[in-house]
Parts: structure tokens; sequence; C-alpha cells
């Protein structure tokens, strides 16, 4: 994943400048960097932080002032778990935060399962997703917070 997602931010940040785009008026919306699923290794939050910031001052300008995660495929407290590690490791030169789908939908719409009666938690298990995921955008989310809920 490290070496794939390195050359194709290298090409993409050379064509950009090619074509003379303005940098700080971009986001950039990728991976993390995980172990491949092939290879049967789970990446500990720790390992996915490091090799995704390795990765950006490697690969992405610090003119580029955001970059929103995908989830990727991650299950739900996995993806907060990687984006909170990812933010304590900081200072970064980007503003990082989260663009999830199913990360965040997941939960909720099993909450709700289509029923009428089942709106208000389906709303509050996605209330609950938006606000740990950011407080991982702040680096300031726990497991213990999600037993809270």
């Amino acid at each position: 994943c490290y070496e794939i997602s390195r050359a194709t931010l290298t090409k993409l940040y050379d064509e950009l400048y090619a074509a003379r785009v303005v940098l700080e008026g971009t986001i950039l919306k990728p991976n993390m960097v995980l172990a491949g699923r092939k290879s049967g290794a789970v990446s500990s939050p720790e390992e996915v932080a490091q090799k995704t910031i390795k990765l950006f001052r490697e690969a992405v300008p610090a003119a580029v002032p955001g970059i929103a995660f995908l989830s990727g495929g991650q299950e739900d407290e996995e993806a907060t778990a990687n984006l909170n590690a990812i933010n304590a490791i900081g200072p970064h030169p980007w503003k990082l935060t989260f663009s999830y789908g199913r990360a965040l939908q997941a939960a909720p719409q099993k909450a709700w399962s289509g029923k009428a009666s089942n709106v208000a938690a389906g709303q509050a298990a996605f209330t609950h997703r938006a606000h740990m995921n950011h407080l991982a955008a702040l680096g300031q989310w726990k497991p213990s917070l999600e037993q809270a809920a």
C-alpha cells in the first residue's frame, strides 16, 4: 500500500504542478497506509499513523491545506482509532480530518434497520459516530468513549 500510494501521490502532484494548479485551493482525499488485505497482517493504529505521515511528508506538499481520509473498508472503530493515532503524532502541516462513508453509516443503518420506530436510535448512532470521529480528528479520541455512549 505504501509504495503504490507514494507513486500515485508523486504522479498526482507532478501533474498538478505542471498544470499550475494552486495547491492551497485543494483538498486531498486519500487512503491511510494499511497492511494489504492479501498480506494477512493487521497494522496497529500507531503503525498506520507512522507510515501514513511518513508517506505524506514525502509526497504531499505542505501547501495543501487539508487531507480528508477515506475509511477504505475499515471497521467503524478501526477507522476512528487510525485517524486519532495520525492526529496524535502531530503537529502536521495539513489539517487532517475524515470523509467517511460506510464507517459513519454502518452503525446507524443497523440501528435503524428501515423501521420508523428505530429512527431515533439510528440518529443517535450517527451522532455518536460523527462525534467519535470529530474527537479523532483532534487526536482526542479514546476507546473508552465508545462504551460511554
